[in-house]
């Protein structure tokens, strides 16, 4: 059990797919003495990288899950989460940062900030996670580093202050100038493992000594001891060092540092300041809500004399059972101690508490506060919050997107759909962002995900550790329904057979609404409807935007307005409200004009300058609008708004228009009106399908 909460480091590896992040990580084990030789991610070793355990992430080169691991460095104890880079698995990223007090932005020297730097960016703002950039690849043809610290500044409004100068640059790159011990760093030995400092090149001396003043300018706004120790000519080092925690801690600076991870550059000089630089978990203000005291905040003591709070954040299910990952906030975790799930108020007794170094697993006999580890044979959801029994502390959920395309799936046996419903039950608990449902029209089983990828990931783990063979059916778009103008409703349900009635009368208009989903406001004066059965009427409106008359899809964007109606004394009741409401809203949606919205993603597509024609042809065949184009030592980046339902295949034709060098990465944007011709195919599909059930 860690004693010192001071030397601990919880820190997240993120990037843009293709960066360096698990090449970096598998340095970061070399050089820590985690592991005793350097594997290559695409497996090409036949070993594989250590982090990329799982088969199919060695096979296609990426990180698919976050794994977790630890290691030692100057005394100093690191948990590190390798997490993807492709937007796909963002939830990966998501629920480690979630849980992390620091994080390593790595960036390519070559391509610099790009469009998934910009999600994981935006991802560390909403958790307030302090970082540090890593410029890697600058062995690698076009590196330029003073170009990517400027987009730190210009496209992610980073204060970025170079921390570092590299001594050469692609086939050149020797190693880095160290700014704030102002020597010379090269990295030697078979594997980059023996450090040696010297005297900086006389070539480069100028250009470190100006480097190093405009360093102490930036970093001086954080301590005034530096800003007098500047006029007095005594700077220290540990001045600089405090003055650059200091501003890192609050957000407001992010020192930079270079080198090169596959060539082994630059990576002990990292650890160096994640150490130095990075929160340990008592400077880093975690809260959770009370929930004796109507969810009122309330801030944890990272103490491990404290009652225990911890955070389950991620689930995997493995040959022995759940495992959870669990970040200790408060207090401790113990084998053999019994601990409450806040969600469910189940008591668990924890039987086995694991350190994970990827895919191994080294038994402990407890953990305290700060702490990452993993649980076995517990029950519970990603997100549920453990304390000790009598604790009413509840953490915070996390931000999980929406999925944005749909696949409809059946085994080609009829023998392989147990296995099926196993695959699909493990993977929906294990990752928040892949839904399955059934669809009520045709009785399909239908996987929803964020992505082409992540759902052809998912498939092919069926059959590789389910053996289920799998039939997709053609991607559903997810559409939506609205209505574009005001109309107004005036419906009475009456019912009269035998026995007591059904009696329920409302009025009122439906109209757009332009921020939101569904909106209720009751006007209702006198009493005219029981104040009891308003709740109904809003219940009835909400289950008929269950599934719109127009194509079948959720309908959104709608506010109600009920202004007045009628009750009777006997035969009004919650149900003949609900169905007044139902009906009211089927009635007057034709009315109302509707349309269809088509999910919009936002599209980056980065290659060879060459091809910027050829990409923007591919975009504009899909009715994609170009949004901006930049273009930049022989690469061009083009950002460009596309409906989903035209994105199907996009892999396939952006590889064979640019001889596969260029690649993109796309999120959910927003839904906005589908065009006429569009709308009138799906709503002539919705009616021939509906014909051929009745």
């Amino acid at each position: 059990m860690i004693q010192d909460l001071s030397r601990l480091r919880n820190i997240g590896i993120s990037a843009h797919i293709d960066s360096g992040k698990t090449t970096l990580t598998e340095r970061i084990l070399y050089y820590t003495d985690r592991i005793h030789r350097i594997g290559e991610v695409r497996g090409k070793d036949g070993a594989g990288a250590t982090m990329d355990f799982m088969e199919l992430e060695r096979e296609r080169g990426i990180t698919i899950a976050s794994a977790a691991t630890y290691c030692a460095w100057a005394g100093h104890h690191i948990n590190i989460i390798d997490t993807p880079g492709h937007v796909d698995f963002t939830i990966e990223v998501e629920r480690s940062l979630r849980v992390l007090d620091g994080a390593v932005l790595v960036l390519c020297g070559v391509a610099g900030v790009q469009s998934q730097s910009m999600t994981v960016d935006r991802q560390m703002r909403r958790y307030r996670v302090p970082r540090v950039a890593f410029i890697n690849k600058l062995d690698r043809s076009g590196a330029n580093p003073d170009r990517v610290v400027q987009q730190l500044r210009d496209k992610l409004g980073h204060n970025a202050v170079a921390m570092q100068l590299p001594i050469g640059l692609e086939a050149a790159h020797q190693g880095v100038i160290d700014l704030v011990r102002m020597k010379a760093v090269t990295f030697e030995g078979r594997s980059g493992e023996i450090v040696r400092e010297g005297e900086i090149p006389e070539e480069l001396r100028h250009e470190a000594e100006a480097a190093r003043e405009s360093m102490l300018d930036a970093v001086s706004m954080f301590s005034d001891e530096l800003t007098e120790a500047i006029l007095e000519e005594r700077v220290t080092e540990e001045l600089i060092h405090d003055a650059v925690r200091r501003g890192t801690l609050s957000l407001e600076l992010t020192p930079v540092f270079m080198g090169s991870a596959y060539k082994n550059k630059g990576v002990q000089k990292l650890l160096d300041a994640v150490v130095a630089y990075l929160p340990s978990p008592v400077d880093v203000e975690n809260t959770g809500v009370d929930l004796s005291r109507d969810e009122e905040p309330v801030v944890l003591r990272a103490d491990p004399e404290a009652p225990l709070v911890a955070l389950a954040f991620k689930l995997e299910d493995g040959r022995y059972g759940q495992l959870t990952y669990v970040r200790v906030y408060q207090g401790r975790l113990e084998k053999g101690a019994t601990i409450v799930n806040r969600r469910t108020r189940r008591k668990h007794k924890v039987g086995r508490l694991v350190r994970m170094h990827a895919s191994e697993m080294e038994d402990i006999e407890a953990s305290a506060a700060g702490d990452i580890v993993a649980l076995f044979g517990i029950e519970c959801a990603t997100g549920d919050t453990f304390t000790a029994d009598g604790v009413e502390i509840a953490m915070s959920s996390m931000h999980v997107p929406e999925p944005v395309i749909s696949l409809a799936v059946k085994p080609k046996e009829s023998s392989m759909e147990q296995n099926l419903s196993k695959a699909l039950g493990r993977f929906t608990r294990e990752d928040p962002t892949f839904r399955v449902g059934i669809d009520e029209e045709s009785g399909e089983t239908v996987i929803s995900g964020m992505g082409e990828l992540h759902l052809d990931v998912y498939i092919e783990r069926m059959r590789r550790e389910y053996n289920v063979e799998v039939q997709t059916g053609a991607p559903q778009v997810a559409y939506r329904e609205t209505v574009s103008q005001r109309a107004e409703f005036d419906y009475t349900h009456k019912k009269q057979t035998g026995g007591s009635g059904q009696y329920g009368k409302v009025v009122g208009y439906v109209e757009p609404l332009s921020d939101g989903d569904f909106e209720f406001v009751s006007e209702v004066r006198g009493g005219n409807i029981p104040t009891e059965y308003i709740p109904s009427v809003e219940k009835g409106f909400r289950a008929a935007m269950e599934k719109g008359r127009l194509i079948g899809f959720p309908v959104t964007g709608v506010r109600v307005v009920l202004q007045d109606g009628a009750a009777h004394s006997v035969d009004s009741s919650d149900m003949a409200f609900q169905i007044a409401g139902r009906q009211a809203f089927r009635e007057v949606y034709p009315r109302a004009k509707p349309i269809v919205l088509e999910p919009v993603m936002k599209l980056a597509v980065e290659g060879p300058s060459e091809f910027q024609g050829a990409v923007l042809k591919t975009i504009m065949q899909r009715r994609g609008m170009v949004i901006g184009t930049t273009e930049e030592d022989g690469f061009c980046r083009v950002e460009a708004e596309v409906p989903l339902a035209e994105m199907f295949g996009y892999a396939t034709d952006l590889r064979s228009a640019t001889q596969g060098k260029a690649e993109f990465t796309m999120e959910f944007a927003r839904y906005l009106p589908a065009p006429t011709e569009i709308r009138d195919e799906l709503v002539e599909k919705y009616r021939s399908r509906v014909q051929d059930e009745d």
